[in-house]
């Protein structure tokens, strides 16, 4: 992945989904996705589509990121065991430190059928939901750059945009 600029954090979290048939769990997951994203600008600098989330593959994925000065993450525990490059922070409590990995996760969820909850649209196999997932992180990514960009010289509160992520796809 690349980033416009080298990030000051990144925020770490992972959603959970189903690929050719639910699980057994409660919550009838089988198969994960992990997010690193950076907060400005708002790209995703990591992912990982796998039936497990285990701190191997975290290391995996930070390893394979730009490294930041500050990660943080939810109450995960598979993130202790995990090596960072900068300070590692995690918030048990609640979303303050993860806010943009949840609001991207949110927008994985929108945009990717394949992630929409209660939908009948899922993937048949792992590779399926890998590949879904590249195209629309480097889509994301631009997006984002966009943004920034367009921001930079305008009112950084203001919400309008003249454009979309869809018009990245």
């Amino acid at each position: 992945m690349t980033v416009e600029n080298s990030p000051d954090c990144l925020e770490l979290d992972e959603l959970y989904w189903f690929i050719e048939e639910k699980g057994n769990s409660e919550t009838r997951e089988n198969v994960y996705i992990m997010t690193a994203v950076s907060r400005n600008p708002r790209q995703i600098v990591g992912f990982d589509v796998a039936r497990d989330k285990t701190s191997a593959r975290i290391q995996d994925m930070i390893d394979n990121a730009v490294p930041a000065e500050t990660y943080y993450s939810d109450g995960y525990v598979g993130y202790l065991d995990v090596v960072y490059p900068g300070k590692y922070i995690r918030n048990i409590r609640d979303k303050k430190d993860t806010y943009t990995v949840e609001g991207v996760n949110a927008d994985l969820r929108h945009y990717i059928p394949l992630l929409a909850r209660r939908s009948r649209c899922f993937a048949r196999k792992l590779e399926t939901l890998q590949a879904v997932m590249e195209v629309f992180v480097a889509a994301y990514n631009r997006f984002g750059i966009a943004k920034y960009k367009f921001r930079q010289n305008r009112n950084p509160k203001s919400r309008e945009l003249p454009f979309s992520v869809l018009d990245f796809l």
